[in-house]
């Protein structure tokens, strides 16, 4: 008998073949594993503590820098609308000029007791300092409007004082924009600067430089021109209301000694010097 040889890929037959177990089964009750309503309510008001103490103070910070991060903000699209049409270096230098002449309402409004709010800057149209108040009488609001042309009119001496000592048009050409910024703002119409005089010296100067306005607006239309009317015509539609209403408080309001006004009216006629023939060549 012929004898087979052994396949060499069948295991011998003295190696019992393997055996293979089941895996043990998971512990069916998944009620037991659930967290009680209690650990799961308190569960995220811990997590949310938790980031809250290490993130509270960056937070609190950036809520402190939210004023400076609004003006700063507006200043950079400011410059950059400006500088379509006059270049970057003279936006910059307006726009800064712009911020020297809202500084000077904010430190005047600090002194008369008042916490400006934010200071913004719009395109084509200025800046503006907010405020709940402007002192709590006609003359406060008179130094705190004449405070802005005043502090900008120094600043843009300084601009003057560059052109005379390099001749570059350029700085000459700034100084003029500057002290025309200025002396605009000085138009007896709420709610410019000038306005903000005549509350101290003559209360129905509004009407005329509102009615001054109206005609230059015929003769050269301009939407910033559109813009001070609508507003000022509203804000002068109110003050005329209060005081034929004789309101509580407001004849007080607009109560100011004589020498007080002269002072005012002096400081508001003064500002007339500034002004700066265009002489200069285009920059």
């Amino acid at each position: 008998m012929e004898r087979s040889e052994p396949n060499p890929w069948l295991p011998p037959a003295s190696v019992p073949p393997p055996t293979y177990e089941a895996p043990e089964a998971p512990r069916p009750p998944y009620e037991e594993q659930r967290k009680s309503l209690g650990q799961r309510l308190l569960g995220p008001i811990v997590a949310a503590g938790v980031v809250l103490a290490k993130f509270g103070k960056v937070a609190l910070l950036l809520l402190t820098k939210a004023k400076f991060l609004t003006t700063s903000g507006s200043m950079l699209v400011s410059i950059a609308a400006y500088s379509l049409i006059w270049g970057w270096k003279f936006a910059a230098g307006f726009v800064a000029l712009l911020f020297v002449h809202e500084m000077g309402h904010v430190i005047q409004m600090r002194r008369e007791g008042v916490k400006p709010s934010w200071m913004v800057f719009v395109p084509f149209l200025g800046a503006a300092v907010g405020a709940r108040s402007l002192g709590g009488s006609a003359l406060a609001e008179a130094r705190v409007g004449l405070a802005g042309p005043v502090l900008g009119t120094l600043g843009t001496l300084v601009v003057a004082g560059i052109y005379l000592a390099t001749g570059n048009d350029f700085w000459r050409a700034l100084a003029f924009v500057g002290f025309f910024l200025n002396l605009f703002n000085l138009l007896p119409v709420l709610p410019l600067d000038g306005g903000r005089a005549m509350a101290a010296m003559a209360p129905w100067m509004w009407g005329v430089g509102f009615g001054a306005l109206l005609i230059l607006l015929f003769v050269a239309p301009n939407p910033i021109l559109i813009f001070i009317l609508l507003i000022g015509g509203m804000e002068t539609w109110r003050r005329y209301k209060q005081r034929k209403a004789g309101l509580e408080g407001n004849a007080a309001y607009y109560k100011v000694k004589p020498l007080h006004r002269f002072l005012v009216g002096a400081v508001y006629v003064g500002m007339d010097l500034t002004h700066l023939q265009r002489t200069f060549s285009d920059v």
